[in-house]
């Protein structure tokens, strides 16, 4: 059956020495707790992989990147690639986060070509989906969303999807303080696993991780995750404080 999985987006914060020291706290935090059976992933800015790396000793944890170069090598001046990224023995790499989209105008067909390099070296990518404010209010976020996944993910084989975790993201809740309901977490979850059973049967669809990724925090964490189709969390800005980060993984 699919995992519980709690992934924290550091984004564009922490210098190598601070991100190193919060990986340390995480770790030790971690390792001082119960086992709750739920996979942890700490997504670090590029400069961190191989040092964070070296610090973790609980095999519970595992490191992503943010991103990807869309090639496979070549002349593109400040681009990291997804064999690069292997090479630092790191596991995941998160893929089409809406600030990706949004700031550096990825659209679904560089965001596949991302998806295919990160498969191609064995990484497993945690592809992110989901609508703006103003496609909420219209009430086209299911459109927005399928589109989204019809044109990247769901073109890929039943072996390959089957590799793939899930970040749903709100957009509208990032970093706003606002945050989806339960129950509109749960709407939209159960329906992007609706759409995966139609595309790739129920047995892939039940293997499938769909996280929620808006405004998680360990006050409203136990809520959303008690939901049926939320699988966990991609976590922003509580993932950089250990406690915080702590408490929504143990809100299970």
């Amino acid at each position: 059956m699919r995992k519980n999985i709690v992934a924290g987006n550091w984004k564009m914060n922490k210098t190598l020495s601070e991100g190193i020291a919060l990986a340390k706290e995480i770790n030790e935090m971690v390792s001082s707790k119960e086992n709750n059976n739920v996979k942890i992933i700490l997504g670090t800015p590029f400069i961190h992989l191989t040092e964070v790396k070296k610090v973790l000793s609980n095999a519970r944890i595992s490191i992503s990147s943010q991103n990807c170069a869309a090639e496979a090598k070549g002349a593109f001046t400040g681009e990291v690639s997804a064999e690069m990224i292997k090479s630092t023995g790191i596991d995941y790499v998160i893929i089409g986060h809406s600030e990706r989209r949004a700031y550096y105008h990825e659209n679904n067909e560089i965001l596949l070509k991302k998806v295919k390099q990160v498969l191609a070296n064995n990484l497993t990518p945690i592809f992110c989906c989901g609508e703006v404010l103003e496609e909420r209010e219209a009430g086209i976020h299911f459109e927005v969303v399928r589109k989204q996944l019809a044109e990247t993910i769901f073109t890929l084989s039943n072996e390959e999807f089957s590799k793939i975790v899930i970040a749903y993201e709100p957009v509208w809740a990032i970093g706003t303080g606002k945050t989806a309901t339960s129950a509109q977490a749960q709407e939209i979850h159960k329906y992007i696993r609706g759409l995966i059973v139609e595309k790739f049967g129920q047995s892939i669809a039940n293997e499938i991780s769909i996280l929620y990724g808006g405004s998680c925090n360990p006050a409203n964490a136990r809520e959303l995750f008690a939901n049926p189709d939320v699988d966990g969390g991609l976590i922003g800005g509580a993932s950089l404080k250990a406690n915080d980060f702590i408490e929504i993984i143990y809100s299970f």
